[in-house]
């Protein structure tokens, strides 16, 4: 069942030049090295330079647990974690009709 993510970052100011790159690698790598990632949107706002949002649409469950064991996650965690004033994250699955 399809699993959906998403994630706001609220980031300390002036920081998001150096956030983006290591953020964006992370969306492309999960891409291109995960099966179970169809998707892994990272947004922005101009009028909100500080906020960047994420959105990840995942297999299933075990696919986003297998995404938070990548290296590519692993890493990116410690070296964007001092950029982070907030994050809030929210999990969903699929409602079938």
């Amino acid at each position: 069942m399809p699993y959906a993510v998403t994630v706001i970052f609220d980031l300390k100011p002036g920081t998001q030049d150096a956030f983006m790159p290591l953020i964006l690698n992370n969306a492309r790598c999960s891409v291109r090295d995960e099966p179970g990632c169809q998707q892994f949107d990272v947004c922005t706002d101009p009028a909100q330079p500080d906020t960047v949002f994420l959105y990840e649409l995942y297999d299933d469950l075990a696919a986003f647990e297998a995404h938070q064991q990548m290296p590519h996650y692993l890493e990116t965690g410690p070296k964007i974690g001092h950029m982070i004033a907030n994050k809030t994250l929210k999990t969903f699955e699929k409602v079938e009709r």
